[in-house]
């Protein structure tokens, strides 16, 4: 689970992928949730089958507590199994030590970019002395700045940190423009990954030694990260009537009409459809029927139907819709 804690931070980095509803707003979100209480949040792990916590902002530690409170409260519910880290610009020797003592596994920081070629100015060797949780770099692979990123690992190294990872760098809602003004380019016509970071980031995991150098795409979050959440959570929230896909969305079949339920009642009355492959779907007003039901008796209805692809998500984002006609 991805849970963000607030938007709020004070690094300014024009690279932010962060949207607008969420980017220098102290909301929280669980996925793609907004939460408002705690069970919420335990709601959200428990529908996609969590294993762990990935907790981010923002900058959690612009507010402490509440982050203490989200740690203590997942290793509680979910035990110590429960994999916990934590992506933070602050490095902060006493919040890093008062979250571990709560129950933070791991935490990963990712400093402004002025500090790449200066990490030991940062209190880097006393957390590492103090601590015994797995402490990382989280650096986007700017294409520009090849020089930087390496002083950052050979430093990273030379402090005793665990390990870097390296992020392919992307354009998103929250930075485009920003992005824009620094020249970066679209790698490709199908992503939105920045031209040169791929590169960057491969280079530097083959030359970089002392330490452990990961690097993240694009296409790995997307294909891989966010695909297996969604089919853990479709797998968990989908009915009878619904179909699931290879890639954790679901197909369905949606009767557009003025009165779901009136046409409810018509389809099991004249066409024999059971109730438990029906939905009467209030948040988006109309009706849900299975998708192969739909197909054999649409020509005999008086109604627009369509074949919809959705995400499993609180949002249930529409991904395809396809007429039938």
């Amino acid at each position: 689970m991805v849970l963000l804690v607030t938007g709020r931070c004070g690094s300014g980095c024009y690279y932010c992928p962060l949207s607008d509803v969420k980017r220098g707003k102290d909301v929280i979100y669980a996925n793609e949730t907004r939460i408002f209480d705690r069970e919420e949040i335990l709601a959200e792990a428990r529908s996609i089958g969590a294993t762990g916590t990935g907790i981010t902002g923002g900058d959690p530690f612009h507010c402490i507590d509440r982050t203490e409170r989200a740690v203590r409260m997942l290793k509680e519910e979910f035990g110590e199994g429960h994999h916990i880290h934590l992506y933070t610009c602050t490095v902060d020797v006493q919040n890093a030590l008062r979250l571990e003592a709560a129950g933070l596994d791991e935490i990963r920081f990712h400093p402004r970019a002025e500090f790449w070629s200066k990490l030991d100015e940062l209190p880097f060797r006393e957390l590492m002395e103090k601590t015994s949780m797995r402490v990382g770099l989280e650096l986007p692979a700017l294409p520009d700045r090849e020089e930087d990123l390496r002083m950052a690992i050979d430093s990273a190294s030379s402090l005793g940190l665990d390990f870097v990872n390296l992020n392919e760098l992307e354009f998103s809602e929250g930075n485009y423009g920003m992005m824009e003004d620094m020249g970066y380019e679209l790698k490709d016509d199908i992503s939105a990954a920045v031209l040169g970071s791929e590169e960057l980031a491969r280079k530097l995991c083959d030359t970089s030694s002392g330490i452990a150098v990961h690097y993240c795409s694009s296409s790995f979050k997307d294909s891989v990260q966010l695909r297996r959440r969604l089919i853990r959570r479709a797998e968990r929230m989908a009915e009878e009537m619904d179909d699931i896909t290879e890639d954790g969305t679901i197909i369905k079949g949606v009767v557009e009409c003025e009165d779901p339920l009136e046409a409810m009642a018509m389809l099991a009355e004249d066409f024999d459809v059971p109730q438990e492959l029906m939905r009467h779907d209030v948040q988006k007003g109309r009706l849900e029927v299975a998708a192969w039901v739909l197909e054999e008796i649409f020509d005999e209805l008086p109604y627009r139907c369509y074949i919809v692809e959705e995400y499993p998500t609180s949002d249930r984002l529409e991904v395809e819709r396809m007429p039938l006609v």
